[in-house]
């Protein structure tokens, strides 16, 4: 894992459709037909655990305990989640979540997409959705920590990799 810092100098956090329905934000997909099925960006906790366990089941990520789940998401600072649309049926299609100090400091965790919509934006809009939020919460200070294959991911979105010399540590019990 690799520790990242998001600096707010320029960021570009362009706005998208709002919507009632549903009590989400409407989400324009690259690749998606029109009248096919819309995605929806929501921050409601009312998240099914096993359909979360089947998303994080599509990307390969490793079963965790769905108690100690449930206690992330209950202790997260904000919950953002991905939803498709296809007529009254909703499915999990992306999900992260963040914890913070509620003052200065953010991190965002177990940032996941369903692999069919990977590599169509809606990841990179999740995110720009996410960053929104905490900004609009009065957050300056958002972090990560990601695995290797996606560091180019979230440098494009304008995190930087140990900004200033910062160096991150970690203690694991033995």
């Amino acid at each position: 894992m690799v520790f990242w810092k998001r600096l707010f100098n320029n960021p570009d956090l362009s706005t998208t459709d709002q919507t009632s329905e549903f009590n989400h934000e409407l989400v324009e997909v690259k690749g998606q037909s029109a009248g096919q099925s819309r995605i929806f960006f929501s921050r409601e906790r009312e998240i099914d655990l096993y359909e979360l366990e089947e998303l994080c089941d599509a990307v390969g990520w490793a079963r965790r305990p769905l108690r100690k789940v449930k206690l992330a998401l209950t202790y997260s600072f904000m919950v953002v989640s991905a939803w498709e649309v296809k007529g009254k049926k909703r499915q999990l299609i992306g999900f992260a979540r963040a914890t913070s100090d509620h003052a200065f400091n953010a991190t965002i965790w177990d940032v996941v997409i369903h692999p069919r919509f990977q590599s169509k934006g809606l990841g990179k809009a999740m995110m720009k959705y996410m960053i929104r939020q905490l900004r609009g919460e009065d957050i300056s200070n958002i972090t990560l920590f990601a695995d290797p294959h996606v560091i180019d991911f979230y440098r494009r979105l304008g995190f930087v990799l140990d900004p200033e010399g910062i160096k991150g540590m970690f203690w694991y019990p033995d």
